[in-house]
């Protein structure tokens, strides 16, 4: 059975680690004799940099074999080719797009026309959730979208019911149309990636109440860079601290040497852990009020390299998706 969800969009406040997690999560939707397509439209070359690849051209390219043996394919999406591509598909300019393209006609288009950029982004991610091989099984199994900031996220996802709206006939508006009816079915799922901070969990609360102003279906919450616990849980600013005779004493029966010099650091370490365990326990607090399954990644404390991918990948898998 294919996956319920065939087109994920990943968005997060910037820092959060979006891409990263819309690679793992292309990754980890590749499963034995599956094909997914992970899909960059803001023009980063993210994709080629998390896969430590060349910078990748405007087509669909395998970059990657998942844990599960499927097929990870990858696209960066060029707004000015796509408009040609658009250009082609509706009117068969043929020769005539291409020459609008070298006396900067198209540029300005994407430029200046407001939404029109966003319009083909979202509507050529679209045709790749909708396109069918030619056994009339679907070309790819899912389609997973590394999508602007949160703070567009709503807007840049609703651009096609705007241009609907303005484009009343002609095959803008069918198309326009027919990218709504994707972004807004049951095939996909918004999921939004941030830190146990502040900043982010605000900016993802934000979100979750735009998308759902616009009808906008919110998968999950990606909880990104968890740092796991130490093993003894410290003291808050609220609460005692330990005694620093008893503990000078503890360290000397230890065998460490100069142990008085030892414990103020230490305490100050605890403080600071303690402040910052009470912190993460309220974020996540804000998180559960969302009312939306939520997710996990830990902290890689080398970074995220190849490797460290397939292992967010792999923790990805163990999830309903």
């Amino acid at each position: 059975m294919p996956p319920a969800r065939r087109l994920h969009v990943i968005s997060g406040k910037g820092g959060t680690g979006k891409t990263t997690v819309a690679a793992a999560l292309a990754l980890a939707l590749a499963e034995e004799g599956r094909r997914t397509l992970l899909v960059e439209v803001e023009g980063r070359q993210g994709i080629a940099q998390v896969f430590e690849t060349e910078a990748l051209p405007y087509e669909e390219r395998r970059i990657a074999i998942g844990p599960g043996g499927g097929e990870v394919y990858a696209l960066a999406i060029d707004a000015e080719l796509a408009l040609l591509d658009y250009l082609q598909m509706f009117y068969k300019l043929g020769g005539a797009g291409r020459a609008l393209r070298r006396i900067g006609a198209i540029d300005f288009a994407t430029t200046v026309a407001p939404g029109l950029r966003d319009v083909l982004l979202t509507g050529k991610a679209c045709e790749a959730v909708r396109r069918r091989a030619a056994d009339g099984a679907w070309a790819y199994d899912a389609v997973v979208l590394d999508a602007p900031p949160t703070g567009r996220i709503a807007r840049f996802l609703g651009v096609n019911e705007e241009v609907a709206g303005l484009a009343r006939v002609g095959p803008i508006h069918h198309q326009a149309q027919a990218v709504m009816r994707v972004l807004k079915s049951a095939e996909t799922a918004v999921h939004l990636v941030t830190l146990l901070e502040e900043m982010p969990v605000q900016e993802t609360a934000d979100g979750v109440a735009e998308l759902r102003g616009v009808r906008l279906p919110v998968g999950s919450v990606v909880v990104n860079m968890v740092r796991p616990p130490v093993g003894v849980e410290f003291p808050g600013e609220d609460s005692g601290a330990p005694d620093p005779d008893a503990l000078a004493r503890a360290f000397g029966r230890a065998g460490l040497r100069a142990p008085a010099r030892l414990v103020p650091p230490l305490l100050a370490e605890g403080r600071e852990y303690g402040q910052r365990r009470a912190l993460e326990r309220a974020q996540r607090r804000a998180l559960d009020g969302l009312e939306l399954p939520v997710r996990e990644l830990p902290l890689l404390a080398e970074g995220v390299d190849l490797a460290g991918l397939y292992r967010l990948a792999r923790r990805l898998r163990e999830l309903e998706w």
